[in-house]
């Protein structure tokens, strides 16, 4: 730890970058690694009274902070002793010597900090009070680098309630609470959340991946539904269906609404028949009918894999009203690079499909120019049927260099638009989110 500093909330960790002695940056931190001085073992009935003093006494002691999580550039995440930490400062972490490739695999008897102790209902010894836990301190004990949870930040109140909400909050010794090596039902999430809230969806489903079935549906309760629906659209197969299997009917359709429709319609048809019918009739009439359609075509085709909500306007829109519809944060970058322009009905499937103004001509152009005077004249060519299959799809991406492309049917109807990313999604592995780059077992950091 810096010179001087003696204490520093866990909270503040969480994400900040890890780096090797030349300045190089290693990863960054997803969670510290610790184990309790005692624990029962889960389900065994608590011990003799006449050993229950001893163990009551190494249960209250400090525990022992062994290491950090890291998640390399490549998403595997290893495990960094607190021994090769040289400097806790400035909102990085400094290490030296070798580090060990191998992945991170939890023990038994380990705890990880964010996943499992924060949120954690414990209660008070001096007045046997229940509180939330919201933060842990930690500190350096000794010259040989070896580091203790020493204090633990608290709520008075109800379970569930978020940091915002008015409560009385303290800070105590780890010695002063218990309960931490109970099991615990409906364990609260919003202050793991709250460590990782600037992360992008891709990175925080990665966060899921690893947490235990159970934290992961507790977390995955704790998301609104915009959010969770940008984070399972990261998710491998296994935890999209784990996660929604979990989620009450009203909440899974929500949820599902809120996902690309692409990505929702490839999670509905991993779904028995039952629960397809069931989430399709709570779901708005508008996107159930969407996802009917796109689930009818088969998967690795344009039509499995375009989206139905492209940015389409009418030729008498203005370049200033495309500008606008591309503006919308909840575009993906590939659709907001281009417009669609069709005749009436603009929505999907529209009217006819008249061509696409990429948006580095927008810019190009007086805001009160009419979109329809600005479609190339080979723009009809330029586009896939919904039965191409995935390999003419991809090729026609490459000889086309686009990072998106309309789908239109024989009548000359939009029916959507794929993007280069749903394209890669296709063509990579099944496990590709699980999988990784080849690293070496060991990196030595410096000579």
């Amino acid at each position: 730890m810096a010179a001087g500093a003696t204490r520093i909330f866990v909270s503040h960790l969480a994400g900040i970058a890890v780096f090797d002695p030349n300045g190089d940056q290693v990863g960054r931190v997803r969670d510290l690694v610790t184990i309790l001085r005692h624990q029962e073992p889960r389900g065994v009935p608590a011990v003799p009274a006449a050993d229950g003093t001893r163990r009551e006494a190494l249960a209250r002691r400090p525990p022992r902070l062994l290491g950090v999580v890291v998640e390399l550039v490549n998403r595997r995440r290893i495990f960094l002793p607190m021994t090769r930490v040289t400097s806790i400062e400035a909102g990085q972490v400094i290490t030296t010597g070798v580090l060990n490739m191998r992945r991170f695999e939890q023990r038994p008897a380990e705890r990880l900090v964010f996943g499992e102790l924060l949120d954690r209902r414990v209660r008070l010894l001096e007045t046997d009070e229940q509180v939330t836990v919201l933060d842990l301190s930690v500190h350096q004990v000794s010259a040989r680098r070896d580091w203790e949870i020493d204090r633990v930040f608290v709520r008075k109140g109800k379970a569930g309630a978020f940091r915002r909400h008015k409560g009385e909050t303290l800070t105590v010794e780890w010695s002063a609470v218990t309960g931490f090596s109970l099991e615990e039902q409906g364990q609260g999430a919003e202050n793991l959340l709250a460590t990782f809230e600037q992360m992008r969806p891709a990175d925080l489903a990665n966060v899921l991946h690893h947490l235990s079935a159970k934290r992961r549906a507790e977390v995955a309760a704790a998301l609104n539904d915009d959010r969770l629906a940008d984070v399972l659209e990261e998710l491998p197969e296994d935890d999209q269906i784990e996660i929604l299997g979990k989620l009450k009917d009203e909440r899974a359709a929500d949820v599902l609404e809120a996902m690309d429709p692409d990505d929702a319609a490839d999670l509905l048809g991993e779904l028995p028949d039952d629960d397809v019918e069931r989430l399709l009739t709570l779901m708005r009439p508008s996107d159930a009918a969407d996802m009917r359609r796109l689930m009818a075509y088969e998967e690795r085709t344009a039509g499995g894999l375009m989206t139905t909500e492209p940015v389409v306007l009418r030729p008498d829109a203005t370049v200033a009203d495309a500008l606008a519809r591309v503006r919308e944060e909840e575009l993906s970058p590939a659709l907001a690079a281009q417009v669609y322009v069709c005749r009436p009905p603009d929505q999907t499937p529209t009217g006819k499909y008249l061509g696409t103004v990429h948006f580095q001509r927008l810019l190009r152009d007086p805001p009160f120019t009419l979109v329809g005077s600005l479609l190339d004249q080979d723009q009809d060519l330029q586009t896939l049927g919904p039965e191409t299959p995935l390999p003419a799809v991809a090729g026609f991406f490459a000889t086309y260099d686009m990072v998106a492309a309309p789908v239109v049917d024989e009548s000359g109807a939009l029916l959507g638009a794929v993007t280069v990313d749903d394209v890669l999604d296709h063509m990579l592995p099944d496990d590709w989110r699980e999988s990784e780059y080849t690293w070496p077992e060991e990196v030595h950091d410096g000579p």
